[in-house]
C-alpha cells in the first residue's frame, strides 16, 4: 500500500484538520463527533441541508458544504457509516427554525443512523424529512443495500436541493424538489483496478491485467460482470444502455450529463468518455443542457468512471444554476 497517510486511524481526523485550515472562510469543523457545517451556520429561516456518509469518496460530501449547497456532512470512517450522535449533532449546528433535510444515500447503516438521528431530533423539536437517493441501475440489491444504490446522482440532489433552500423553499417543497431529482436520475459505473482501504492495506478485490468490472459500486461491492478491457467508446455504450433505457429517457429530453472520475482516472480519459455520451445522446435525440466532469464522488484512489443523467425541468435547470461556493464546487459567486 503506498499513501500518503501517517496512520491508518488517523485518515479522517487528519484530512477534516487539513478541511478546516485551507476553507475557514467556507466551513466549520467539529471535532467528537466529527462534522462539517457552512461557516456562517445557522442560517435563520432557512431549511437547512445534511447529508453524509463514509469517507473516501471526497470531495463528497464534506467537500459540498458551503453557500448553495449543504449546510453540513457527517463523515464516518473510510467506506463507514457516520453514527446517529453525528448526524444529531449536524442536524442540530444548522437548525434555523424551518427544518431539516437530510440526503440519504441507500445504504443500509447510512438509513438505519440517519433514521434514529431524525428521531432524536424530532424529539427535541426540530422537524426533519428525508429522501433516500437510489439511482445505481447496476444491481438491484448489493452487498452494503436493499435495491438500488446511491450514487453519482447524490450529488446533483444536494446541488440542486442546496439552491432551493437557498432562495427560501420551504421544507416541504425542498423534500418534493428532492424526490422529484432523485426520480428522474440514473447511473452505472464501471472499474479497471480496486482501490485500497487504508486500515485494510490491500485491495478490495481482486481484478486482472486485462479485466474491468461494469456496474461496480463505490465501496468496490460487485458489479454486473467481468470481462476483458475493452476500448473507451464500447465502454461507455455498456454503461449507457442501462440507464437510457431504465427511466426511460426519450427522444425531446434535455439532461444534465455527469461524467465522473472514481478518483484514479484523469481528465483526458472523461472527456474521451464524455465525446461518447454526447454523440449516443445526440443520436437519440436527447439534448445535454447542462453537465458536469471531473471526480465529485470517488472511491479512494479506484480507476474508473461513473456515468450519470438527470433529466431536467426549467427549475431544476434554473437551480443548477445558481451561485455554489463550497470547498469542491462553485460557481456564479
Amino acid at each position: 500500500m503506498k499513501k500518503l497517510i501517517n496512520r491508518p486511524d488517523d485518515v479522517v481526523r487528519e484530512e477534516l484538520q487539513g478541511i478546516e485550515k485551507a476553507h475557514p472562510d467556507l466551513v466549520k469543523v467539529h471535532y467528537d463527533p466529527h462534522f462539517i457545517v457552512r461557516a456562517d451556520a445557522p442560517v435563520q429561516g432557512k431549511v437547512g441541508i445534511v447529508s453524509g456518509g463514509g469517507s473516501g469518496h471526497e470531495p463528497m460530501h464534506g467537500g459540498f458544504v458551503g453557500r448553495g449547497m449543504l449546510d453540513a456532512a457527517c463523515p464516518g470512517e473510510v467506506f463507514t457509516s457516520p453514527t446517529p450522535d453525528q448526524m444529531l449533532e449536524a442536524t442540530k449546528a444548522v437548525n434555523g427554525g424551518a427544518g431539516v433535510l437530510h440526503i440519504v444515500k441507500n445504504y443500509t447503516g447510512d438509513i438505519m443512523n440517519f433514521e434514529m438521528a431524525a428521531e432524536m431530533a424530532q424529539a427535541e423539536g426540530i422537524e426533519v424529512t428525508s429522501v433516500v437517493i437510489n439511482d445505481d441501475v447496476a444491481v438491484q440489491d448489493s452487498l452494503y443495500t436493499a435495491g438500488r444504490r446511491g450514487v453519482g446522482g447524490t450529488v446533483l440532489a444536494e446541488k440542486i436541493c442546496g439552491a432551493a433552500a437557498e432562495r427560501g423553499y420551504d421544507l416541504q417543497r425542498v423534500t418534493e424538489l428532492c424526490q422529484r431529482v432523485n426520480a428522474n436520475v440514473r447511473s452505472m459505473g464501471m472499474a479497471l483496478t480496486s482501490c485500497v482501504v487504508p486500515s485494510a492495506g490491500q485491495p478490495t478485490f481482486e481484478l486482472g491485467e486485462n479485466e474491468m468490472e461494469i456496474g461496480i459500486g463505490i465501496h468496490g461491492e460487485p458489479g454486473r460482470q467481468r470481462m476483458e478491457i475493452q476500448p473507451a467508446d464500447n465502454i461507455v455504450e455498456m454503461l449507457m444502455e442501462p440507464i437510457l433505457s431504465d427511466l426511460p429517457f426519450q427522444q425531446g429530453d434535455e439532461v444534465l450529463a455527469f461524467v465522473n472520475s472514481m478518483g484514479g482516472t484523469p481528465l483526458i480519459e472523461l472527456y474521451i468518455v464524455y465525446r461518447k455520451v454526447a454523440e449516443i445522446l445526440e443520436e437519440r435525440g436527447i439534448t445535454i443542457a447542462r453537465n458536469l466532469i471531473g471526480p465529485y464522488i470517488t472511491s479512494l484512489e479506484m480507476a474508473g468512471v461513473s456515468i450519470t443523467l438527470l433529466k431536467l425541468d426549467d427549475e431544476m435547470k434554473e437551480l443548477w444554476d445558481d451561485p455554489v461556493v463550497t470547498p469542491g464546487l462553485r460557481w456564479g459567486a
